[in-house]
């Protein structure tokens, strides 16, 4: 009998297979450390941290929720959006876009490196964080609170 994988299973299995170094980022993993994830399956955004998680909630009532890896220590946040994102999000001064292949230090689903961790965890479904939703969610017109703005 084949057992189901868990979804850190599945979303860890989907952050490997989308890198460009697949073995890399394993054995980065299993030395407990941060990984190097660069892909062209998705653009990372990066925003202040509070502000993305009281951006979280609306986000995931219209189902427009996709992974969100954090750090506490320097209190940014790491959308992984589709590609594109620079197209609605580059005149938001509040996001920044990184450009394709930019590499985002991670550890893997479900563990906390460094103080970094996913807040949104990726589910191995594929699915990101839609662009457009994320701009209006960080756009002058949000309805976040304004200290959130």
């Amino acid at each position: 009998m084949t057992t189901k994988p868990t979804a850190a299973e599945a979303g860890t299995a989907w952050l490997v297979q989308c890198s460009d170094h697949p073995a890399a980022v394993r054995r980065a993993w299993m030395a407990d450390t941060l990984a190097p994830l660069r892909s062209t399956m998705w653009r990372v955004v990066e925003a202040d941290l509070l502000r993305s998680v009281d951006a979280m909630r609306p986000l995931g009532r219209v189902g427009a929720l996709g992974p969100v890896l954090v750090c506490t220590e320097i209190q940014r946040a790491w959308w992984l959006t589709a590609l594109g994102a620079e197209n609605h999000l580059d005149d938001l001064p509040a996001l920044t876009v990184r450009p394709t292949r930019w590499p985002l230090l991670c550890p893997q689903v479900g563990h906390s490196t460094y103080g970094r961790g996913w807040l949104e965890a990726p589910d191995g479904s594929g699915t990101l964080t839609d662009p457009i939703a994320l701009g209006a969610a960080f756009g002058p017109t949000s309805t976040l609170p304004a200290e959130a703005r």
